[in-house]
C-alpha cells in the first residue's frame, strides 16, 4: 500500500510532534514541513523531509495528500483556507479557529467542497477515553449527574517570551480547556449552557490565568472546571495521563471525575468506585480497575487521518465537532466577561 503523504504546517510544539509521528507511521510519509523559521529547517532535516517558508512553494514542488495544520490560531483560518483552495484534506489543531464565526467559514469550505476536514481533538484517540466512553455508554454509573475537571499547571516564564501567548485567544481556556471541553461532549453529551469567572492578578496579560466555570449539560447533568496555567499542582490531563514525555507524569492522580447514580469514574486511572450491594454512604465502597492498552492518540489520529483520506474511514472528529466544542469555549469567554448564563446556541 502507498503511504499517504502529509505535510505538516507550522514547526512549533505541536507541529514538531505531529511530524515525528507522521514520519514513524508505516502507513504515512512526511512530505514537507511548512515554517519560516530557522528551527523548521533542522527538524525538516533531521527527519529527511522538504522544507518550505510557505504553503504556496510547498504546493507548487511537493505536494501532499493532506495537511496538518498547527500554526497560531489566528492563521487557521487563512491556513485552512489555503489547504481547501488546493483540494487537500486537512486536520486543524486546536481550537479550530479563533472564533466561532471564523470555523463556521472553515467548516462551510470543506464541506461545499467535499473535502475531509478534522479537528485536532486528539484526546478523543486516547484507548483510556475511548475506554471511559464504553463505561459510560454500558451504564456502569448509571444516570451520569456531575463532573469535575481540573487543569492546574504552572507554565514558566519563558513560555510567554513568545508575543502571541500573552495576546486574545492564547490562554488557559482557549489553548487548554477546549481539549477538556470536548472530552466532556463526547463522554457526557451537548453542554447546554455555562457561567463562568476569570481573573489574570499574576502576570496582567492580555488573557486569563485562571478560570472556574459551570456547565449545564442537555440531559441535566451539572459540570465543575477549574483552570489555571499559574498553580503549581499536579492535576490536569498533561501532569496525569503521561500522553506527552516532556511532562512528568503523576500516576496517583487524576484530573476528571464523573459521577452518576449507581458508581463514579476517575479518569487517567479509570478507577471504578461502587458499592457491590445496597448503595448507600453506609456501605462500604469497591475500587475496580479497568484496564486498557495504551497508545500514543497523536499517532492514532494522524493514522486514522491516512484512512480517512483513502477512503476507508469517516472522521472520528470531524470539523463541525471541532466547531460545536469551540462555541462552548467561546461561550464560556462571554459567560465571563458579561457575568451572565450563556446559552449555547
Amino acid at each position: 500500500m502507498k503511504p499517504v503523504r502529509l505535510a505538516v504546517i507550522g514547526a512549533g510544539l505541536i507541529g514538531n510532534r505531529h511530524a515525528q509521528h507522521i514520519a514513524a507511521e508505516p502507513s504515512l510519509e512526511l512530505a514537507a514541513i511548512v515554517d519560516p523559521s530557522p528551527s523548521a529547517t533542522s527538524l525538516a532535516s533531521s527527519l529527511g523531509t522538504n522544507w518550505f517558508p510557505s504553503f504556496a512553494e510547498m504546493l507548487a514542488r511537493a505536494r501532499p495528500d493532506g495537511v496538518v495544520i498547527a500554526t497560531p490560531n489566528n492563521l487557521h483560518l487563512a491556513n485552512g483556507l489555503e489547504a481547501a483552495a488546493a483540494g487537500l484534506p486537512a486536520i486543524i489543531e486546536k481550537p479550530l479557529a479563533d472564533s466561532v464565526a471564523a470555523a463556521q467559514q472553515l467548516v462551510a469550505t470543506f464541506e461545499k467542497a467535499g473535502i475531509p476536514l478534522l479537528a485536532g481533538h486528539h484526546r478523543r484517540y486516547n484507548p483510556m477515553i475511548r475506554k471511559a466512553k464504553e463505561i459510560v455508554e454500558a451504564g456502569r454509573l448509571g444516570r451520569l449527574l456531575t463532573l469535575h475537571g481540573s487543569f492546574w499547571l504552572m507554565k514558566p516564564d519563558d513560555y510567554f517570551d513568545v508575543a502571541w501567548r500573552r495576546e486574545k485567544g492564547a490562554g488557559p481556556v482557549m489553548m487548554n480547556l477546549s481539549h477538556d471541553i470536548d472530552l466532556f461532549r463526547y463522554l457526557c453529551g451537548e453542554i447546554a449552557s455555562v457561567q463562568a469567572q476569570e481573573s489574570n492578578i499574576v502576570r496582567g496579560n492580555a488573557v486569563e490565568e485562571t478560570a472556574v466555570i459551570i456547565l449545564r449539560f442537555v440531559n441535566g447533568a451539572l459540570g465543575t472546571v477549574n483552570v489555571s496555567d499559574s498553580v503549581v499542582a499536579p492535576w490536569s490531563w498533561e501532569m496525569t495521563t503521561g500522553e506527552n514525555p516532556v511532562y512528568p507524569q503523576q500516576q496517583d492522580q487524576s484530573c476528571y471525575q464523573l459521577g452518576g447514580t449507581h458508581g463514579s469514574l476517575t479518569v487517567p486511572q479509570l478507577e471504578l468506585w461502587y458499592n457491590p450491594g445496597k448503595r448507600s454512604w453506609w456501605e462500604p465502597l469497591r475500587r475496580e480497575r479497568v484496564p486498557f492498552v495504551a497508545e500514543d492518540p497523536l499517532r492514532v489520529q494522524v493514522r486514522h487521518f491516512g484512512e480517512v483520506i483513502r477512503g476507508e474511514a469517516r472522521p472520528i472528529v470531524s470539523g463541525r465537532e471541532g466547531l460545536e466544542t469551540l462555541k462552548v469555549i467561546e461561550a464560556v469567554k462571554q459567560a465571563a466577561s458579561t457575568g451572565a448564563v450563556v446559552t449555547i446556541g
